[in-house]
C-alpha cells in the first residue's frame, strides 16, 4: 500500500472515531462515510480497471438492431467466424496510429478483388488467439504489424503477443500465414514485433508462405515498402498456390444513402463517439477550454505555442507528470469545401446520410448517420497524402478520358509519383481537382462517395507530452505545440500541419497569438464546433497515461535529454522538484542537455529555466546546443554530452536515471553518445555496452518518449 493511500485509511479512521454512532440515524451516516471513503480510497485502481459494461453508454437506441448489435455477439472464435462469413482469408492488424489497420483492409478487399478470394481484415483484440490455431489448412492468416516504443506491440496486440510467447509447439500446425511488420530504423528495436511474432508462429509449427515484410517509416518509405511486398505476395499466390489474377474492379463494402426522413436530433454532427475498445489508460474526450496561450519563439518566421488547458469542468479527468494530451483536429474549411465542391455533392452537405456495411465482416469506422459536412470536417483525414495506389484506383471514376490518362500516367511508376509528391501539396481534394486540368468547373460525380470512405483513414487524436506538473496545477494541463508547415522546397507550396494549424488559429482567434506572416497557410476553422459545443476557444481533447514518469525517490539524479520541444516534460520534471526541495525535500542533481537552432529565435522556456535553476541552488545544470549559432559548424547535445563526460559518468554511478524526449533520431544518437560515455569509462565492448543500455531500460532506469 502506498503512503497516500495510508494517509487515506488514516484520515478515514479519524472520522470514524469523531462519528461514533449514538442513534440509527448516526449509524446509517457513518456507513454511508466508510463506503465513501473505500470509493476514494479505490479510485487509483478503478482508473485502469476496464468497465465490462462500458459500451452501453454509446449506444444509440436506433443501432439496436444493426450492426453494433451484431458485433457485439459476433464470435471470439476465428475459425468458427471465418466459417460462418464464408471467408478463406483473415488479414489480422495489430495498430497503434491506424496505418497497419489501413493496409489490412486494403489488403483484404484486394484480395477479393483480383482473386476472388473471400477475405476479411480482423482487429487481433476482437478474437481468442488460441483460436488461431483452429484454422484449416485450406485458409491462411496474414498478420499486419507495427512496433512502436521500445519495440512494444500495438494496444490491441497485447493479448496476441504473450500468448504467442508461450504458445506449445504443435499449436499452429494447420496454420499458414504471411507477415507484414510497420517500423522505423530510427528506433533500436526496428521492426522487433513482426520478427517475435514470426518465430513463435514457425514454433508453434505453423507454415510461413512467403518471407516477412518490413516497412521503415525513417524516411517516409513505408507506402512503398508495403506496396513492394504486397506485389510479391501475389506473386506468390499465382505462381505457389496457382491462383487466378482478375483485372482490379471496385466493389463498395460499404453503402452511403441521403435518407431525408431523418431529422437533426438523430445525427452525429462532430462530436466523438468513442468506441468500447477505447484502452482503460485513456480518458473519455471532452470540450476542454484553452484558458491561455502564448507564443514562444522570437522568431516570427516560425510558431511554437505554450497551450494552457482548463480541465476543471471535468472531474474525472486527471493526469500525472509525464502524461500526453491527445487532441482531435479539425479540417481546415478550405479543403473541407474542396472535396464536397470536386466530387459534386455541393447542396448536399448537410442532408442525412447513412452509412452501413455491405459485408458482415466490416465494421464501419465512422459514426453513423451523419452528413457529408461532419465527415469532412471531423470525422474523416481528408488532408493527408494520397498513396499511389489510391490514386491508380481513382482512375476509373475519372469524369474524362483525359483525367483518367493523366492519372494513369502520373502513377505509371513510383518515381514519377515521388517526384509529383515533392513538388505539389496533395490530398484526395486536390489530386482529383489537378486531375481535371483544363475542365473548369468539372467534378467526379461518378466517384462513390463509399470509395472515399473506404479509402480514407478516420480522424485520430494528436499527442503531446505534457509540460504541466499535476503536483502543481492538477486542473490545468499544459502542453507545447511547435506549429508544423513543410515548404516543398521546388513549388514552395506549404503543407500544412493538420492540429498545430487549428490550435494556432484558435490561439489567434481567442488569445490574440500572432500567426507568422511567412510560411504560413491562410486556413480557417468551424472553431465553435458541433452544436457550438466548443464555442470561446474549447477543443477536444483526451488524457492518456505515460510511462514517462519521475523516480519516486526525490533524491534520484536525472539526466535530460531533449530536442524542440521534447523539452516539455521536462519542464514539469524540474518545476515540481522545485516546490519540492521548497517543502524542505531532498532533491537529486540534474542536468539537462537541450538541443534547438539559435538563443534569439528558439530557446524555449529560457526565462523558466534560469528562475528553476536559480531557486535549486545548483541542484540543475542546464548545457545547450545551438545547432545555427554557426555558420560553419552546428552543435547538437551529443557534442554537449562528449565535452560534460565526467559529470555523465558520475551521475551514472550514482544511479542517475536517463531521459530522452524529442524525435527517435535524437534520442538514438545521443543514447549512443551516452552509451559511449559510460563504456569507455567501465572498460566495456560494443555487446556489453548494449546490454547495460537494456538492463537499464528492463529497470526503468534509461526512458524515451520519441516521435518520427
Amino acid at each position: 500500500m502506498t503512503s497516500m493511500q495510508n494517509d487515506r485509511f488514516n484520515d478515514s479512521a479519524w472520522v470514524l472515531a469523531k462519528l461514533a454512532p449514538g442513534t440509527f440515524i448516526d449509524t446509517m451516516a457513518v456507513l454511508v462515510m466508510a463506503a465513501a471513503s473505500v470509493a476514494y480510497l479505490l479510485a487509483d485502481y478503478t482508473w485502469n480497471r476496464p468497465d465490462p459494461y462500458r459500451h452501453i453508454w454509446y449506444e444509440k437506441p436506433q443501432d439496436q438492431d444493426g450492426a453494433t448489435t451484431s458485433a457485439s455477439r459476433a464470435t471470439r472464435n476465428i475459425a468458427q467466424r471465418l466459417e460462418e462469413l464464408g471467408k478463406q482469408v483473415v488479414v489480422f492488424w495489430g495498430s497503434q496510429s491506424g496505418t497497419a489497420e489501413s493496409f489490412a483492409k486494403r489488403l483484404a478487399r484486394e484480395l477479393s478483388q483480383r482473386f476472388q478470394l473471400p477475405a476479411m481484415s480482423a482487429d487481433l483484440s476482437d478474437f481468442d488467439p488460441e483460436t488461431i490455431g483452429l484454422i484449416p489448412g485450406s485458409k491462411f492468416a496474414v498478420f499486419v504489424l507495427a512496433t512502436y516504443g521500445e519495440g512494444d506491440p500495438s494496444d490491441n496486440a497485447n493479448q496476441f503477443w504473450e500468448w504467442a510467447a508461450t504458445a506449445q509447439p504443435s499449436a499452429l500446425a494447420s496454420l499458414r500465414y504471411a507477415a507484414f511488420g510497420l517500423g522505423n530504423k530510427n528506433y533500436q528495436h526496428y521492426n522487433r514485433v513482426v520478427d517475435v511474432v514470426d518465430a513463435a508462429l514457425q514454433g508453434s509449427g505453423a507454415q510461413r508462405l512467403v518471407p516477412v515484410g518490413r516497412a521503415d517509416d525513417a524516411n517516409g518509405g513505408t507506402e512503398e515498402d508495403f506496396c513492394r511486398w504486397k506485389d510479391a505476395f501475389f506473386g506468390f499466390l499465382v505462381s505457389g498456390l496457382d491462383m487466378n489474377e482478375y483485372e482490379p474492379k471496385y466493389e463498395p463494402m460499404l453503402s452511403a444513402v441521403f435518407d431525408t426522413s431523418l431529422e437533426p436530433i438523430d445525427l452525429h454532427n462532430g462530436d466523438p463517439v468513442q468506441p468500447p475498445g477505447k484502452p482503460s489508460s485513456e480518458s473519455l474526450v471532452k470540450p476542454v477550454a484553452i484558458k491561455h496561450a502564448r507564443e514562444l519563439f522570437a522568431d516570427t518566421r516560425r510558431s511554437c505555442l505554450h497551450l494552457a488547458i482548463d480541465i476543471t469542468e471535468h472531474p474525472e479527468m486527471r493526469y500525472k507528470t509525464g502524461d500526453h494530451l491527445g487532441i482531435w483536429p479539425m479540417n481546415p474549411d478550405q479543403e473541407v469545401h474542396r472535396l464536397v465542391r470536386v466530387l459534386g455533392l455541393s447542396g448536399q452537405e448537410d442532408v442525412p446520410l447513412c452509412i452501413n456495411a455491405l459485408d458482415p465482416a466490416i465494421k464501419v469506422q465512422v459514426p453513423t448517420p451523419t452528413t457529408i459536412t461532419a465527415l469532412f470536417r471531423y470525422y474523416l483525414e481528408i488532408c493527408g497524402p494520397v498513396s499511389r495506389e489510391l490514386a491508380c484506383a481513382a482512375a476509373e471514376f475519372a469524369p474524362s478520358p483525359e483525367a483518367k490518362a493523366w492519372l494513369l500516367g502520373l502513377c505509371s511508376s513510383r518515381d514519377s509519383y515521388s517526384s509529383f509528391l515533392e513538388r505539389t501539396h496533395i490530398n484526395l481534394g486536390r489530386l482529383l481537382e489537378v486531375a481535371l486540368q483544363s475542365e473548369h468547373g468539372g467534378v467526379w460525380s461518378d466517384l462513390p462517395l463509399a470509395f472515399v470512405l473506404e479509402n480514407l483513414p478516420r480522424t485520430r487524436p494528436r499527442y503531446y507530452s505534457i509540460s504541466s506538473s499535476s503536483v502543481l496545477s492538477p486542473r490545468s494541463v499544459s502542453i507545447t505545440a511547435l506549429v508544423s508547415n513543410t515548404v516543398l522546397s521546388t513549388e514552395g507550396q506549404i503543407v500544412p500541419g493538420l492540429a498545430t494549424n487549428y490550435l494556432l488559429a484558435n490561439a489567434n482567434a481567442y488569445h490574440g497569438v500572432a500567426v507568422p506572416p511567412a510560411h504560413s497557410p491562410d486556413l480557417s476553422y468551424d472553431l465553435c464546433g458541433p452544436s457550438q459545443i466548443l464555442k470561446e476557444g474549447k477543443v477536444f481533447a483526451h488524457l492518456r497515461r505515460s510511462t514517462f514518469k519521475l523516480p519516486a525517490l526525490a533524491s534520484c539524479p536525472l539526466i535530460m535529454l531533449a530536442a524542440g520541444t521534447g523539452i516539455a516534460p521536462f519542464r514539469a520534471f524540474i518545476d515540481e522538484r522545485v516546490r519540492l526541495q521548497s517543502m524542505g525535500r531532498e532533491v537529486g542533481e540534474m542536468m539537462l542537455f537541450f538541443g534547438c537552432r539559435h538563443p534569439d529565435e528558439d530557446y524555449i522556456y529560457r526565462p523558466e529555466l534560469e528562475e528553476m535553476q536559480a531557486a535549486l541552488g545548483g541542484k540543475l545544470r542546464v548545457v545547450v546546443a545551438f545547432s545555427r549559432l554557426q555558420a560553419q559548424k552546428r552543435v547538437y547535445i551529443q557534442d554537449r554530452m562528449r565535452e560534460c563526460d565526467d559529470d555523465i559518468r558520475r551521475l551514472v554511478d550514482d544511479g542517475a536515471v536517463v531521459y530522452a524526449c524529442g524525435r527517435a533520431s535524437m534520442a538514438r544518437d545521443a543514447g549512443k553518445t551516452l552509451g559511449h560515455i559510460v563504456g569507455k569509462h567501465r572498460g566495456l565492448e560494443e555487446e556489453q555496452v548494449q546490454e547495460w543500455v537494456a538492463s537499464m531500460k528492463r529497470t526503468k532506469k534509461w526512458q524515451e518518449d520519441v516521435w518520427g
